[in-house]
């Protein structure tokens, strides 16, 4: 059914602007044109209704097919299908978890895990179950809290690989940082290095032909995850790889909130300054990063590298760090396994709640977490930028935040350029750190990478940044904010109605 309301709204895309334009619209052709339309209207809304989404998302759509017919299914066939998500990927989900399995059975470490407070073992024994991800307590991780940061070390451990590079980005852009990356990589591959670099095909659809096929000569191999040919007709074009991983040698990791690109630099007119956070990963976890690569590969190749070569190399690391465990979730997952964590983690509180996203538009299951954990007394912050990036996303966000506010949660919007950081911190003690927003899309339709540790040097180094943050930014107090302007708010209702699609 999905195809025939693809090829149709496709005709209807290329011969209704025809007959506007020559003219040739009359009484007659605009009642079979109005007539084909609300065909296609009613056979949409049907499609979606058994796709049994969430009752709200449902009834959105449905008002926007009301009053925007035609606009309406343009945006759902470009952002809005989510049908049969789980038969699209099935051969995937189940490839990732009996590999995954198999090396969760390889690492055990059942002993640590009893010393750990029993809210933190059901949390790790949840991820473990819904991720098919061990707990290590033998990986070494260093936050790196700036793009100058991450990138000079990035290169640096690129040019000590040996063996292998891999590479997994949801933006690649072709700039001076891109440029710096592309060279040091040439010369890799000279040295013999196997260079696999997969990229997102929407997220970096302004990456040059020229880059590509200048890295393709030099021997590495580049691969675009999720190409689109007809978007309107690709069931595939709303899941997008929002991961970013790079790999060496099996034994150094790299995983956070940057992608390619000078703005993480700070290097962009329009903010200047840009606050992200990444991690290096070092020793036993690095496997797991090093798996969901691969799976991601060969789901995009059809060329399978799940071999001891690529899964027992590098240095082991003896001595223990705390808690490390890597979790990849996405559009093939049997369960939404990030969000369902944050959910865990949120609802195990005790004494405190931090988040940082650029991006918060919530579910109600995150929703109503955040504000029962205030309303229970605990100290729920909120991080946010002050100034946008996705003005839609932006204005969403801030209708959730009179509720949060009347129920006692902080909000803070930093000054100091963009926010990027991607971090939840309970307690003091626990965190995660990785490529997942608090919005709806990161949460079922994005593929998606985090690292949650537990009694880390990392995780008291996030509630140091945190605290650092918190004192450059404006806290958001309920009084004046809701003395904001009517159309403000109206604009800002507009784009919650929105926040479903996103």
């Amino acid at each position: 059914m999905k195809n025939i309301v693809g090829i149709s709204l496709l005709f209807l895309l290329l011969v209704g602007p025809w007959y506007f334009i020559t003219n040739e619209v009359n009484g007659g052709l605009m009642f079979y044109s109005s007539l084909i339309l609300t065909l296609f209207l009613a056979i949409t809304g049907f499609v979606i209704f058994l796709e049994n989404r969430d009752p709200i998302q449902t009834i959105t759509w449905l008002v926007v097919f009301g009053a925007f017919p035609f606009i309406g299914l343009i945006f759902y066939f470009l952002f809005g299908r989510n049908f049969r998500k789980e038969r699209i990927f099935r051969k995937k989900y189940f490839l990732d978890k009996q590999r995954f399995v198999k090396v969760s059975g390889e690492l055990e470490h059942d002993d640590r895990m009893k010393e750990m407070d029993e809210n933190s073992q059901l949390l790790f024994a949840l991820a473990n179950r819904l991720g098919n991800s061990p707990i290590s307590f033998t990986t070494e991780t260093r936050i790196l809290r700036n793009g100058d940061e991450t990138f000079f070390n990035i290169i640096e451990e690129i040019k000590k690989a040996r063996h292998h590079i891999h590479l997994e980005y949801y933006i690649v852009r072709d700039d001076r940082i891109g440029g710096v990356l592309k060279e040091v990589l040439k010369q890799k591959a000279r040295e013999g290095v196997e260079i696999r670099f997969l990229y997102d095909a929407v997220g970096s659809w302004k990456l040059a032909r020229a880059y590509i096929n200048e890295l393709k000569n030099a021997g590495v191999e580049m691969v675009a995850f999720g190409p689109l040919h007809l978007p309107l007709l690709n069931n595939k074009f709303n899941f997008r790889n929002h991961r970013k991983i790079i790999v060496i040698d099996g034994s150094v990791g790299f995983m956070g909130g940057l992608n390619i690109g000078d703005e993480y630099l700070g290097h962009d007119p329009k903010f200047g300054s840009w606050r992200d956070t990444h991690l290096i990963v070092k020793g036993e976890a690095v496997r797991t990063l090093q798996l969901i690569f691969l799976q991601d590969w060969y789901y995009s190749t059809n060329h399978s590298f799940l071999t001891d070569e690529y899964l027992l190399t590098g240095s082991q690391l003896h001595h223990e760090h705390g808690g490390v465990q890597l979790i990849g979730g996405g559009p093939d997952s049997e369960w939404t396994i990030i969000k369902n964590i944050f959910f865990k983690m949120i609802t195990s509180a005790e004494k405190s709640v931090w988040i940082a996203s650029p991006y918060f538009v919530p579910d109600d299951d995150i929703f109503q977490a955040l504000k029962v954990a205030a309303l229970s007394g605990l100290d729920v912050r909120l991080l946010v930028p002050k100034n946008p990036d996705k003005r839609i996303v932006f204005h969403a966000s801030r209708t959730y935040f009179s509720e949060m506010l009347a129920s006692g949660v902080r909000i803070f919007q930093y000054n100091e350029g963009f926010m990027h950081s991607k971090i939840i911190i309970v307690d003091d003690r626990l965190a995660s750190i990785g490529t997942t927003n608090m919005d709806m899309r990161s949460f079922h339709l994005n593929f998606e990478v985090n690292a949650f540790l537990y009694g880390t040097d990392s995780t008291q180094q996030l509630v140091n940044d945190f605290l650092e943050d918190i004192k450059v930014s404006q806290e958001v107090e309920i009084d004046a904010f809701s003395k904001r302007n009517i159309g403000l708010k109206v604009l800002e209702s507009t784009c919650r109605l929105l926040s479903p699609l996103l």
